[in-house]
């Protein structure tokens, strides 16, 4: 019997972009797939390190200013992350990593710095006239009710940060969602994140797929095709249902 080559999670940048724990939604996604008896590798890309072009599913996490400016620029490097996501590769970005896969991103001076360009968003610290006063940093819980494209339930995870991110003009992508708590993008429309083919940005720390299941079979699927579904505990349902009640939304 021939098996299936293994399916390879790269987690780029660990020391620069894991500030919030987001290195967990690389568990997730391998345990995932261990549980229904697939193989998987976990590939981690210290910084310094040139990022392989040949993984199915690559994920970004949170991280302060300066770090984000050096993932940036290691990223950038060898442009191996757009191939790879041009060649059928998965990515999740999360909060300064979702920064970093725009087209910009302000340093902790307010320097405006170059992204990777792989999906058609700009951040800023404020989109508001010169003069006025900038947001206040986005803190704590956020709900998020996903585009029913996606066909996933209610998202939950908890933002930290001071940028405010757009889609450019004439872009491509939608929002992953739009936001019932919290501020998520800091756009009018109150969305959260961004979804380009198989990219998704989201300011939702957790670790995301912790708190979501769902949205780590969506981002298997897209490199892996249709899976066996998984029966979690019950637990789990009662859990999402108490933090909705405590949250307020249903």
């Amino acid at each position: 019997m021939i098996r299936p080559s293994a399916t390879r999670i790269a987690l780029i940048y660990p020391e620069l972009l894991g500030t919030y724990g987001d290195g967990g939604n690389a568990i997730v996604l391998a345990q995932r797939l261990r549980w229904r008896g697939l193989p998987v590798e976990v590939v981690h890309v210290p910084a310094g390190e040139p990022i392989p072009d040949s993984c199915d599913i690559y994920l970004l996490g949170g991280g302060e200013d300066e770090p984000q400016v050096l993932a940036a620029e290691g990223i950038r490097q060898g442009r191996s992350l757009l191939r790879a996501v041009a060649g059928g590769a998965a990515v999740l970005a999360v909060c300064a990593g979702y920064q970093v896969i725009g087209a910009t991103f302000p340093g902790g001076d307010g320097t405006v710095h170059d992204g990777v360009h792989l999906v058609d968003v700009e951040t800023r610290r404020s989109f508001e006239p010169p003069g006025a006063p900038p947001p206040p940093r986005a803190v704590g819980d956020i709900v998020v009710q996903p585009d029913p494209r996606l066909g996933l339930p209610t998202l939950y995870g908890y933002e930290n940060h001071g940028g405010r991110t757009r889609p450019l003009p004439g872009g491509s992508g939608f929002p992953l969602g739009a936001v019932r708590l919290g501020v998520g993008n800091g756009t009018p429309d109150r969305t959260d994140g961004i979804v380009d083919g198989k990219v998704i940005g989201t300011y939702l720390h957790g670790p995301v797929l912790a708190q979501n299941p769902a949205l780590a079979d969506l981002l298997l699927s897209w490199v892996h095709g249709s899976l066996p579904p998984l029966d979690g505990p019950p637990e789990a349902e009662r859990l999402r249902q108490a933090r909705a009640r405590a949250l307020a939304v249903s």
